[in-house]
């Protein structure tokens, strides 16, 4: 269980280089960043799973994908037609399967004793993307404090 006050950060890299988000995370303190994408995959230079995993080790960072804690296709779809209320619906669903209760389970267990773990998606705006809702049961289980990084746009 993660100590009441800990940080949770959370960042989005649409509209961002991969430097940015980088440096970002490296100004925030932050020693784990979890990937809760679906698939691990970018059309944007830097953000694919590799290659992102890389640009975090040479800053100090460490780099794990749940990707159970991904949104389904429906809810991708959902959310790229602009329809958050189905994407919260499918998301809330999903977060009731056993696999992502499991990984759930296992990013409470290491944003309590990895130091700064930071969850990274696509959407710049954490109020329209799934991992505010995955830091929202975070915080309700374990008391942690969220901060949503901005890193600087292209």
């Amino acid at each position: 269980m993660a100590k009441a006050g800990k940080p949770l950060f959370t960042i989005g890299y649409e509209q961002t280089p991969a430097q940015a988000v980088l440096d970002e995370l490296q100004q925030a303190g932050v020693k784990l960043l979890v990937d809760v994408r679906a698939v691990a995959a970018s059309r944007r230079p830097g953000f694919s799973k590799r290659q992102l995993a890389a640009g975090l080790n040479e800053r100090g960072i460490g780099y794990l994908h749940l990707r159970d804690l991904g949104t389904p296709k429906d809810g991708r779809q959902a959310a790229r037609s602009g329809r958050f209320e189905a994407l919260h619906a499918i998301y809330s669903a999903h977060l009731a399967t056993p696999q992502a209760k499991e990984q759930l389970d296992e990013l409470a267990s290491l944003v309590g004793k990895s130091g700064p773990v930071c969850i990274l998606c696509y959407e710049r705006d954490h109020r329209q993307c799934h991992r505010q809702w995955i830091a929202e049961r975070i915080v309700q289980r374990d008391g942690v404090t969220v901060q949503n990084l901005l890193p600087s746009q292209l």
